[in-house]
């Protein structure tokens, strides 16, 4: 099989977009003829049929053309943050760290403490990008060499890692003022299985473990929503719609703006510490160690 080349793929994305090889042409401000080529020299390449032809009513992608579209698209998109992440050392970046973290950490302290070390004066020619996944995918792809280093819960499997403390939190079960569980100063996870439950995230770490408790008592979670970020939660359970289980560091500064009551879970699961994680026995590059060994100095423990 040939290398793959961009620019054929940038064509073949065109055509795929916009259904026809004459307005993809025009969209690329090139012959339709070259554009055509490049179809034809790709196909030649994988050895497979990508596009088919309908004359008038332009193409059709085939399975094998559905099914690049999503690698073709990936690494475009990687071929740009190269280009960018280049010209930003061409204009004087010393450094820059790709970070990846759950929402978790995303939504406590982490965006403060990235905020303080870029603030530093030896820190300012540094550019931090934070990326949100979920603690299992984020130790996955620093397992896996696609990122450096990320930030996760330790509750995640961490073979292969290596890691540093961060900071820790404890979840709690959010409910409205009305609701029978609002008065008590602890709760217990399974005292909160008799009721619908707002989810986040299916795959996050905190919904398996979640999921995993609830059978082991012989039960199982009942949702009345799942939805995407933590105020959007507390929204659902403000009107008394179900009830959710979010960190309490999270959860209490919208207890002022939101009639909810935030019950701390008594689980020993539900006190969670984050971890700085990184790829064993492979030293981070400068940026990315005084990142790290920043956070670790802010970490509560």
């Amino acid at each position: 099989m040939k290398e793959l080349d961009l620019l054929s793929l940038r064509y073949f994305l065109a055509v795929c977009e916009c259904g026809s090889i004459t307005r993809a042409a025009a969209q690329e401000h090139v012959v339709a003829s070259a554009v055509s080529k490049r179809i034809a020299q790709l196909e030649e390449g994988l050895g497979v049929v990508l596009l088919e032809r309908a004359g008038r009513r332009g193409v059709t992608l085939t399975p094998a053309a559905d099914t690049l579209v999503d690698h073709a698209r990936a690494m475009l998109l990687s071929a740009r943050r190269i280009t960018d992440d280049m010209g930003a050392f061409s204009a004087g970046l010393r450094g820059k760290v790709h970070l990846l973290a759950s929402v978790s950490a995303i939504s406590e302290s982490l965006p403060d403490d990235v905020a303080a070390f870029m603030q530093m004066p030896q820190h300012r020619e540094i550019q931090v990008d934070i990326e949100e996944d979920v603690s299992g995918a984020i130790a996955r792809r620093i397992h896996e060499g696609s990122a450096r280093m990320g930030v996760l819960w330790n509750g995640t499997d961490l073979s292969g890692l290596a890691t540093t403390d961060y900071r820790s939190d404890q979840l709690a079960v959010v409910v409205h003022p009305d609701h029978p569980l609002a008065h008590r100063r602890q709760c217990a996870f399974v005292d909160t299985l008799a009721w619908e439950h707002v989810g986040l995230a299916p795959t996050s770490a905190a919904n398996l473990m979640q999921a995993r408790v609830a059978a082991m008592a012989g039960l199982q979670m009942r949702y009345r929503a799942v939805v995407s970020n933590f105020e959007s939660a507390l929204k659902v359970v403000r009107a008394n719609l179900g009830i959710s289980i979010i960190p309490r560091e999270i959860a209490e500064p919208y207890a002022g703006t939101f009639p909810v009551c935030v019950v701390p879970l008594s689980d020993a699961w539900a006190k969670r510490r984050f971890v700085i994680a990184r790829r064993e026995n492979l030293p981070l590059p400068k940026a990315a160690a005084l990142l790290a060994d920043f956070l670790t100095a802010r970490a509560t423990r």
